[in-house]
C-alpha cells in the first residue's frame, strides 16, 4: 500500500519549520483534527540544507524531523525566483535575509539589483516543494508554483518573507495585502499541497 494512504489515519504530524508564518500556513492547510508539532517540541535543530534544489532541501528536512521525532513529518522548501536576476534568490531565499531572518534586507537587495538593471519590477514566481517524510526513511515530494511579478515599493503587512513585493498574475494586491485565507487558496504552497490533499482525512 502506498504509504501516503496512511495519512488519513494519523492524528499527529511534525511540521518541520521554525518559521512561524510558514508553520501557520502549513497547519491551516492540514485537517483541523491533526495535532501539529514544531521541531522545538522535540528540541530539534535545523538540519543543514545542502541540496541544490527545493526538492532536495525539503526532503532533507522532512526525513530529519521524521527520524528524530518518530512522527510523520511535513516540510517544505520554498523561495522566490526573479527572472531578471537569473531566478535568484531561489533556494537561497531565506539565506538572503541573514541569520536574523530580516526579509526587509532581502527585499532591499532585490530592489537594488533590479535598479542596477534600470528595472523597478520583473517577472517572478514563488516555488514550493512539500516533502512528506516517514520515520522509516521513505519520503514523497510535490512541487507547486505561482507566477506573477515582483514590484516596488512593497505593499502590505500580512504574510511574511517576500510577500509585500509579489503580485500574482490576475491579482491586484500583493501577497502582503491578501487575507491569509485567500492567499492560502492560490499560493505556491497550496499548489503543492493540493497534490497530497486527497490522502488526508478531512472532517
Amino acid at each position: 500500500m502506498n504509504k501516503l494512504q496512511k495519512l488519513n489515519k494519523i492524528n499527529s504530524i511534525l511540521v518541520g519549520t521554525n518559521n512561524p508564518g510558514k508553520f501557520k500556513e502549513i497547519k491551516d492547510l492540514l485537517p483541523s483534527h491533526i495535532r501539529c508539532f514544531k521541531p522545538k517540541d522535540f528540541k530539534l535543530k535545523e538540519p543543514k540544507e545542502t541540496a541544490k534544489t527545493f526538492k532536495g532541501n525539503a526532503k532533507i528536512k522532512s526525513l530529519y524531523c521524521a527520524k528524530k521525532s518518530g512522527l510523520v513529518s511535513i516540510s517544505d522548501d520554498s523561495g522566490l525566483e526573479v527572472r531578471s536576476l537569473n531566478d535568484q534568490p531561489g533556494i537561497y531565499s531565506a539565506r538572503w535575509a541573514g541569520k536574523q531572518k530580516d526579509f526587509s534586507l532581502a527585499i532591499e537587495k532585490i530592489r537594488k539589483l533590479l535598479l542596477e538593471k534600470k528595472l523597478s519590477e520583473s517577472k517572478a514566481n514563488f516555488s514550493c516543494c512539500i516533502s512528506i517524510g516517514f520515520p522509516d526513511g521513505k519520503s514523497y515530494e510535490f512541487l507547486g508554483k505561482v507566477f506573477g511579478i515582483v514590484t516596488f515599493p512593497k505593499k502590505g503587512t500580512r504574510g511574511f518573507g517576500y510577500d509585500p513585493i509579489f503580485l500574482a498574475n490576475k491579482e491586484t494586491k500583493t501577497f502582503g495585502q491578501l487575507s491569509a485565507k485567500y492567499k492560502n487558496s492560490i499560493s505556491h504552497r497550496y499548489q503543492a499541497f493540493k497534490q497530497i490533499k486527497k490522502y488526508f482525512k478531512f472532517s
